[in-house]
């Protein structure tokens, strides 16, 4: 009885308590505020609303991006003169631009959108993406500013053979698929091909001295990208401007 009594004691001690009940609950880590953004403003439309609002006078061009749109303005300010309008967003994906297309490109009327995206569809950024998804959000930016009159450059994903962010994938190959894509895309129907790929890559790498990271120019790789993007620009001022829809 007295053996009995004691492991009775025993099993309900502070130590053997504490083994048996269960774990008390975590706090929540907080949360990055990029995390608290893609729950609550998950395009960031807010992070050009004001930009747009103090635009005045005529757009040529909107450069609609990623970080590499967003770098080039940036890092090469100078290249944006009046009339050019930087949108690009570091990370994004094509479909948070799609969801922000008609307030950062359409509601600013301009003549021409460069549409520089992809990069980030396939690093995965906001959840596993094929590319045909990739493709029909292309297509959707592409026909919004057909449908409001604007003519469409679709820039080629610049070369990289991996993403820093996201070891273990190898993009090459899909960036030349989504690359070749788009330049048939853009011959069918009456946009614009800008191929920063063939000028910037060495192989299927981007070219180390053009490169800080081997995917984003430095001001060295911008350099490069703008003579490309001025003879995009021309050519797509040059085509008759799209009928756009009655409204």
């Amino acid at each position: 009885m007295k053996q009995l009594l004691a492991v009775i004691l025993i099993s309900l001690s502070p130590a053997a308590l504490a083994q048996t009940a269960p774990p008390a609950q975590q706090a929540p880590a907080r949360q990055t505020d990029a995390e608290e953004r893609l729950h609550n403003d998950f395009a960031w439309l807010g992070r050009y609303q004001e930009a747009n609002a103090k635009v005045t006078g005529p757009v040529e061009v909107v450069f609609m991006g990623d970080s590499i749109t967003q770098g080039w303005f940036d890092m090469m300010p100078n290249f944006f003169t009046p009339g050019r309008q930087g949108r690009g967003i570091s990370g994004q994906t094509t479909q948070q631009m799609l969801l922000r297309f008609r307030q950062d490109v359409i509601d600013l009327h301009p003549r021409v959108v460069q549409i520089m995206a992809g990069t980030n569809d396939i690093a995965g950024n906001t959840g596993p993406m094929t590319p045909e998804q990739t493709k029909a959000n292309l297509m959707s930016m592409a026909e919004l500013a057909r449908a409001h009159g604007i003519r469409v450059i679709l820039a080629s994903i610049p070369p990289a053979d991996h993403f820093p962010w996201r070891p273990g994938i190898a993009p090459a190959a899909k960036i030349a698929a989504l690359n070749d894509w788009m330049k048939d895309y853009a011959a069918r129907t009456g946009a614009v091909y800008a191929d920063y790929w063939s000028a910037l890559h060495d192989g299927q790498a981007f070219k180390a001295a053009w490169s800080s990271d081997g995917v984003h120019p430095n001001k060295a790789g911008y350099a490069v990208m703008a003579p490309v993007a001025e003879a995009a620009i021309r050519s797509a001022l040059a085509k008759p401007a799209p009928k756009a829809m009655r409204q």
